[in-house]
């Protein structure tokens, strides 16, 4: 094989082979038994074209995607935040033709012809037999961005190319003492992938990669910036790459607590999205040594970085790899990396016009002015960069997102995610502190606090970066109130940016979704701690609800007015498809050593009790409508974490799969009912939508009840939590 198509093994040949390379929850890997594992995977690829990886951080993803490198076959990294219809897209587009992955449920859910054919390093591995798609010559990566739409661009990159930009960060930092890389981002994206993988590895540093929900990723419901700062410390990182939005919760996290960063760290980059300078001083006064940078998937990732020494108020000079000019206001790269978009004719000239204003300084460092998408055009005719005002807002730690808006307006508004703990109230005054920093015309004259804008609910892509015309969309009768005119607010048609009323369901509820997901047993089995007694538990409360099920659906179709006599055929399906599921729980606790007849004898804990009363009220005194918002917390809670809650116990507890039916089950039908659930709120009237999201919050608060009781009822009979991993 030539040279060229073995850097990586090469590589590892030229360390001692005894030295750790990759640690994570997996395990540990040396250099040499990373080159035996190369060499096998690079035999297992030999008749793969494309190859799509879809898992957590960890080793295993680092060995696919570097055997694929050395074996010339295509990577392609999935983001477990991309929606079906995105994976589809990417999968289609690429010509993937095998998938490594911890979620098979969902690639078997796309229809794309997928099978399993093995296992490897605990992930399952499915082909396909598929036409090969015509890619510009070189490719080895395709990185998918996460647009506004379900078609992202996928970009396609050369090694050559990657392994500059990793070369280029390896230089710009070679003055640094870092000893010890923490992967603190998704593998997915590139930003991690390339400075966070490849360049740690060129420069021979150790890399840590615990499983992302470690880290503080808590989907939907956010991130918990205490569990972050818990692995920097535990592992002694040197060095880690933030998004602005988790530097910030980070920030605020050691603030209240009166807290410092570990002093092992040396260098944080933080990149994906326009930094305020006010954080970066607020994050550096708490011991965390962060520098802003500047990059893009279409140059390879990093294209601009500071560090100490060469620092400023920008994003950096450009690192030796790229060439950088700013044309009309107009960022503009080229590197080695770009080498077009899958499925369309390769670009004559690689010079990638980044769509960023931006200047550079007396000094090359690059400053950026905004988007030149974003611009905004009031009504008196004043052109204004949204960012510059966002800025300003985001510079106070009160205020986590925003998002200014008023094109063809009078005056601009903002909407602000407040910080955790933050009193939304209290933003008002932040609002006219900043306008008095402004020009009259730059000023927010409305704001309005919102939920959080997240990779998960579509409102954000995964560096955190928001999604400004799904946002509007989302909120544009907010928007339309506060300028007043909400009678008259004409509806956004656009289908790129259009939500879904499940869209919009899952958008508003992220808040009272935390009340669940926050739960401490749930964040204590995402990190790999359960209990057998706390297992049980929780079954035993499952089965006291579950057990409700059925009739209240046959409660539900009786009391149906005959204005939602339309529903009733659904109904019917959900209740064939429900009956029995309590006896599966039954035995579930059987095979886990329980006693099942003890359970069915006995009566719920009282937070079960509540939520269940609260479905049979809805349902005979309120509008019967609303009982779907229970049917949307119970499925959609089933998907995000039921089929890896059911991995994680299993994995702790060495229970057969007999104990798993209930969890693994539902974790994959209820893949199919949200689609056919998005379906039916659709055809409800804004009256009954209403309804169910009322319904959802309650129910939220009432299931997370459940949860948040289970620990101390497990904590009596096995005080000792088993780890997972």
């Amino acid at each position: 094989m030539p040279v060229a198509e073995a850097f990586w093994s090469a590589l590892l040949a030229r360390r001692p082979q005894q030295d750790t390379v990759l640690s994570g929850a997996t395990g540990s890997w040396t250099a040499a038994a990373m080159r035996d594992e190369l060499r096998a995977l690079q035999e297992r690829l030999a008749d793969s074209r494309v190859v799509a990886v879809l898992a957590d951080n960890g080793p295993p993803w680092v060995l696919a995607e570097l055997a694929c490198q050395d074996a010339g076959r295509v990577h392609l990294p999935l983001p477990a935040f991309f929606t079906a219809a995105q994976l589809q897209h990417a999968l289609h587009t690429s010509g993937a033709d095998t998938v490594i992955t911890d979620q098979p449920e969902r690639i078997g859910a796309l229809d794309l012809g997928f099978c399993l054919t093995g296992q490897w390093q605990g992930l399952h591995w499915m082909r396909r037999v598929v036409a090969p798609v015509e890619l510009p010559a070189g490719t080895a990566k395709i990185s998918f961005t996460s647009g506004s739409t379900g078609a992202p661009k996928g970009v396609c990159l050369s090694a050559a190319g990657l392994r500059d930009t990793a070369a280029a960060v390896v230089e710009r930092l070679h003055e640094l003492p870092l000893t010890r890389h923490l992967a603190a981002l998704p593998l997915a994206l590139l930003l991690e992938n390339v400075a966070g993988i490849h360049a740690p590895l060129l420069r021979g540093m150790p890399i840590h990669l615990p499983p992302l929900a470690s880290l503080g990723w808590q989907g939907a419901a956010g991130f918990d910036p205490a569990a972050l700062d818990r692995q920097v410390r535990d592992s002694a990182a040197a060095s880690l790459i933030l998004v602005p939005e988790l530097l910030k919760a980070w920030t605020a996290w050691l603030t209240a607590t009166g807290q410092r960063a570990s002093p092992a760290l040396q260098f944080v980059a933080v990149g994906g999205a326009r930094v305020a300078p006010a954080l970066i001083e607020h994050a550096r006064a708490l011991g965390i040594p962060a520098y802003q940078g500047y990059g893009l998937t279409e140059a390879g990732s990093v294209v601009c970085l500071n560090r100490p020494g060469d620092d400023g108020d920008g994003c950096g000079a450009a690192l030796a790899h790229a060439a950088l000019r700013c044309a009309d206001g107009e960022v503009r790269v080229r590197t080695r990396a770009f080498l077009g978009y899958a499925g369309q004719t390769a670009p004559a000239d690689t010079e990638f016009a980044t769509g960023d204003l931006g200047h550079l300084d007396e000094r090359g460092h690059l400053h950026l002015d905004g988007r030149r998408g974003n611009l905004l055009v009031t009504s008196f005719g004043r052109n204004v960069s949204p960012e510059w005002i966002e800025s300003a807002l985001l510079a106070d730690p009160r205020v986590m997102q925003a998002v200014v808006s008023g094109d063809g307006r009078p005056a601009l508004a903002a909407l602000l995610v407040p910080a955790q703990g933050a009193d939304a109230a209290a933003l008002g005054g932040l609002v006219e502190r900043v306008n008095a920093g402004l020009p009259d015309y730059a000023r927010v004259a409305h704001w309005a606090a919102v939920a959080p804008f997240t990779a998960a609910n579509g409102l954000a892509t995964g560096n955190g970066r928001p999604l400004r015309a799904r946002i509007a969309a989302a909120h544009a009768h907010t928007l339309a109130a506060l300028y007043g005119a909400a009678d008259d607010a004409t509806p956004f048609t656009d289908k790129e940016t259009e939500m879904s009323f499940y869209e919009q369901l899952q958008h508003a509820t992220a808040a009272d979704r935390q009340h669940l997901v926050g739960a401490p047993i749930v964040a204590d089995c995402l990190q790999g701690k359960v209990s057998r007694a706390a297992y049980l538990a929780f079954l035993t409360q499952a089965y006291h609800h579950v057990r409700h099920t059925t009739p209240l659906l046959m409660a539900l179709g009786g009391r149906l007015p005959e204005r939602l006599a339309w529903m009733r055929p659904a109904v019917a399906e959900y209740i064939a498809e429900e009956i029995g599921h309590e006896e599966w729980i039954l035995n579930d606790i059987a095979a886990a050593g329980g006693d099942a007849d003890a359970v069915r004898a006995s009566r719920p804990e009282l937070p079960a009790e509540l939520m269940v009363a609260y479905a049979w009220d809805i349902i005979n005194r309120g509008n019967p409508a609303a009982f779907f918002g229970m049917v949307f917390v119970l499925e959609g809670t089933s998907v995000a974490l039921a089929l890896t809650a059911a991995d994680r116990i299993q994995q702790a507890l060495g229970l057969p799969d007999a104990a798993f039916s209930y969890l693994r089950s539902h974790g994959t039908l209820d893949q199919e009912h949200t689609q056919h659930l998005a379906r039916l709120l659709e055809r409800m009237t804004p009256q009954d939508q209403a309804e169910v999201l009322h319904a959802a919050r309650v129910f939220f608060k009432l299931y997370g009840d459940i949860f948040r009781a289970l620990p101390a009822a497990a904590a009596e009979t096995e005080a000792e939590a088993v780890p997972c991993n």
